[in-house]
């Protein structure tokens, strides 16, 4: 996979039926939640959205599927207040059957857009908070949060807003 400054690979289980979630620039866009399991056994829940022209087959609820696009964001003003929404943009999509084990890795570069926050937990790991700002083409960018833990975090603390960082991770989700 060539590197980018912003990829993201998922393989895992469809989590429920496709729908249509938009219709941009005469594009309709589907979603669906992918399931993709850590090593601990902690299931991680995706939102992804494709395209249309890349849904030959509109999976399953309990397809495995292999998806690589790259990590989004949306700030979601309806309702009370502002959300900050992340999703996986697929950019390829395949059925993989029950090949292969589940996979979870995301790469980005771009910038610090606010000082990080370095912390320690109430079991003592070091955790360091960080917003990252990267650029899409045609000069719209996205605002990932972003968490780097032990070593890397005491690093990160250090480090100034706006300065160009890479980070390679995995997407994880919580309630």
């Amino acid at each position: 996979m060539a590197w980018q400054n912003n990829t993201a690979e998922l393989r895992g289980l469809v989590g429920g039926e496709a729908r249509l979630s938009h219709i941009s620039k005469g594009v309709s866009y589907y979603g669906f939640e992918l399931l993709t399991k850590r090593l601990s056994g902690a299931v991680d829940r995706v939102n992804v959205t494709v395209p249309e022209p890349l849904m030959r087959a509109v999976p399953a609820a309990g397809d495995r599927v292999y998806v690589l696009g790259e990590l989004r964001s949306y700030n979601n003003r309806s309702g009370s207040g502002n959300k900050l929404l992340l999703y996986i943009h697929g950019q390829q999509l395949e059925s993989c059957g029950e090949e292969g084990e589940d996979v979870n890795r995301v790469m980005l570069t771009g910038a610090l857009c606010r000082p990080p926050t370095w912390r320690r937990t109430p079991m003592g790991r070091e955790i360091c908070d960080l917003m990252l700002a990267v650029n899409r083409r045609y000069g719209r960018a996205d605002y990932i949060p972003c968490i780097a833990w032990g070593r890397n975090a005491e690093l990160a603390g250090e480090w100034e807003t706006g300065r160009q960082v890479s980070l390679n991770g995995r997407f994880q989700s919580r309630r």
